[in-house]
């Protein structure tokens, strides 16, 4: 069976699409934070009109390197049995959230500065906080068992807003987040529901 052939417009256009996006997301990983499209063009190696070619706005821009994002994401993610026993459940979900927290937190301080001002970064923070939550339901689903405040305080202390409090404003180590992050886990699900 025979390949179809792939046009040389097409794939030039695709090689220049994703040159973008990782230059946007190098330049973020690099410490600048607020990334101007004449740097990200710059970094890609292309011209500031092809950069605006492939994407309308930095709305679009910001949809493509948050697709990215949860391609990484998804490519290092590691589903955890939900039939570990509780302890180890907690210790391989807070292991993994660790380790994830730490792989998006450049783009994490990048979207912040930008999200009040644009709907697909807020789109994306709410997908990231649905997938969370999913994740946190269906592993601790016995001991959530329907409460969704419980739910809600999971969520909450599993996502970037905490973890940064915990490495940059307290200062901690990832192993000392991680382990506050298990901690508080722990408390959450040992206290019996009312």
């Amino acid at each position: 069976m025979t390949q179809p052939r792939v046009d040389g417009r097409t794939a030039r256009s695709e090689r220049t699409r994703n040159a973008i996006v990782d230059a946007h997301l190098q330049l973020i990983r690099e410490g600048d934070l607020r990334p101007t499209a004449d740097r990200i063009a710059k970094q890609a190696g292309v011209s500031l009109r092809a950069l605006w070619s492939h994407f309308a706005d930095m709305e679009a821009l910001f949809a493509a390197s948050g697709q990215r994002i949860l391609e990484v994401r998804d490519g290092s993610h590691r589903p955890i049995s939900g039939k570990l026993p509780l302890g180890e459940r907690i210790e391989a979900y807070c292991r993994q959230r660790a380790r994830l927290l730490e792989q998006i937190a450049p783009t994490a301080k990048a979207s912040a500065i930008k999200e009040p001002f644009s709907d697909t970064l807020q789109r994306y923070r709410r997908l990231h906080v649905e997938r969370v939550r999913d994740e946190l339901s269906a592993l601790f689903a016995a001991e959530i068992d329907g409460n969704e405040e419980l739910l809600n305080a999971l969520t909450a202390v599993s996502m970037w807003p905490t973890w940064s409090t915990w490495r940059e404003a307290m200062n901690l180590s990832v192993n000392a987040s991680r382990a506050t992050l298990a901690r508080t886990i722990s408390s959450l699900l040992a206290v019996s529901r009312p």
